[in-house]
């Protein structure tokens, strides 16, 4: 059976509705950084998912490639991640999306190298007649955050991020955003198959 991500590792990718501390580890990440309204129709990050998607595929299936990764073993391609600012860092306004500055990323399993990475951007730009260029190799150590899952509207997240910010000053933490740790979200759902009161998102905040 195929390792799956949100199965192995249920502390990080389904956690409860409860806001809850967590350390989380370092992990790499495919990545394209951008900024402007998610929303947008073929906007910039619309074009992004379709570039890591891309790349996160070209790795997943390179078993059947004459390109051999040592270590590979058969994996489900983790779901869509975010991370999120606007201005110096600060907290975006959830009203105004095309300030929004975003970083989305797909996580790659451990065995993954640079050269595989390098191989599969080749591969899919010669296959897909498509510049990948953009596309890169991040290394995201977390650390200590608070999180939990918020279920509904992406526009009703102030609700669950005020929890979250709660239950930090309860437990003597404050949210520490500062330019190398983000507000962080993890997309369970398909925005475009489920109905926006079901959608499920991880909602994690770096804490200090």
């Amino acid at each position: 059976m195929a390792f799956d991500f949100k199965k192995e590792l249920k502390e990080f990718y389904l956690p409860s509705n409860k806001p809850e501390i967590v350390t989380v580890p370092k992990a790499n990440f495919l990545v394209v950084e951008g900024k402007g309204n998610p929303n947008e129709v073929d906007g910039e990050y619309q074009k992004a998912m379709q570039l890591l998607y891309g790349i996160a595929f070209t790795l997943k299936m390179s078993y059947k490639t004459d390109y051999k990764i040592e270590g590979y073993f058969e994996y489900v391609v983790p779901p869509l991640e975010g991370l999120w600012w606007i201005g110096d860092y600060k907290e975006f306004d959830y009203t105004d999306k095309d300030k929004l500055n975003w970083i989305s990323m797909i996580r790659l399993p451990d065995f993954i190298r640079e050269s595989d990475f390098n191989w599969a951007v080749n591969e899919a730009t010669h296959k897909k007649k498509q510049d990948f260029s953009k596309v890169k190799l991040f290394s995201y150590d977390e650390g200590l955050c608070v999180q939990c899952m918020h279920i509904g509207s992406y526009d009703d997240e102030p609700k669950t991020i005020a929890a979250l910010k709660k239950h930090a000053q309860e437990n003597n933490y404050a949210v520490n955003t500062d330019g190398t740790r983000y507000h962080h979200e993890i997309y369970l759902s398909d925005p475009r198959k489920a109905k926006p009161e079901q959608l499920k998102t991880v909602i994690r905040l770096p804490i200090k």
